[in-house]
């Protein structure tokens, strides 16, 4: 385990509002990962994406970069546009 990773448990571990803006991030690289693969999958810009979904592009921007703090409603949006299913679960 690194330096780093020593410091980011034992400061998780001390420090809730710490460990709360860790999993946010996480769960934002996430959301970026999965919309950026949905829109991908369909071929679009984030442009035609977009208005697919009926959102502003500088909002899919913003997810798609990790800037945005994704919320599972509009994540679930994001999926009824697509005539996908949003899947959430525990690892």
């Amino acid at each position: 385990m690194s330096k780093i990773d020593e410091y980011m448990n034992n400061r998780r571990n001390h420090d809730k509002e710490f460990a709360s803006g860790l999993d946010q991030v996480g769960f934002n690289l996430d959301a970026a990962v999965a919309v950026s693969n949905l829109r991908e999958s369909l071929h679009m810009t984030q442009r035609e994406f977009a208005k697919y979904i009926g959102k502003p592009q500088s909002t899919i921007s913003r997810i798609e970069h990790g800037n945005m703090n994704v919320s599972t409603q509009l994540l679930n949006q994001i999926a009824q546009a697509a005539h996908k299913k949003l899947k959430i679960e525990f690892v």
